[in-house]
Formats: C-alpha cells, sequence, structure tokens
C-alpha cells in the first residue's frame, strides 16, 4: 500500500501577478495594482458593506452609484461578476 504525501498547492502565479484596474474600477477599489484574488476580495467587501446583494436572490448585485459604470445595467449576478472585473484589469 503506497502512502500519499500531501505538497502544499503552489498558487497560480498568472493569478498572483498584480494587475492594474481601469478608472471605473479603481473608483471602487482603488487604483494600486492588485492579484487578480484581492481584486475579487475587494469587490466583495464593498458589495457586503454597502449591502448590494439583492434580498429576493442573493446571487444577483444592484449597482450603485459607484458600480453602474462598471456593471451597464442595474444588476448583474455573481457569475457575471467575474468576467466584468476581467474586462477592467490590465
Amino acid at each position: 500500500m503506497a502512502t500519499a504525501t500531501k505538497t502544499a498547492r503552489k498558487p497560480n502565479a498568472a493569478f498572483m501577478k498584480p494587475l492594474t484596474p481601469s478608472p471605473i474600477l479603481a473608483a471602487v477599489i482603488g487604483a494600486d495594482p492588485l492579484p487578480r484574488t484581492e481584486v475579487t476580495k475587494k469587490i466583495w467587501e464593498y458589495i457586503k458593506k454597502h449591502d448590494l446583494q439583492d434580498p429576493a436572490n442573493r446571487r444577483n448585485i444592484n449597482a450603485d452609484a459607484k458600480l453602474r459604470p462598471l456593471f451597464e445595467k442595474e444588476q448583474v449576478s455573481m457569475f457575471e461578476l467575474t468576467k466584468i472585473v476581467s474586462g477592467h484589469l490590465s
């Protein structure tokens, strides 16, 4: 019987590379270059702080004045959010 040794997962270098947010995204999370994982974390902190999840369907995020230019509509699903944010990182 072989024993499996656990090795620590190394983070994917692409996810750890600091990316610069567009001016529209920077209005929400700040202008500092951040790894993609931190960008997602900051967006969710903003959404929760301002209580922007739709009470009827928590998978949807309602836009406020700062998020409307980013979303380009009144509401997006959490699945659309990743795609939208990716388009605002370089």
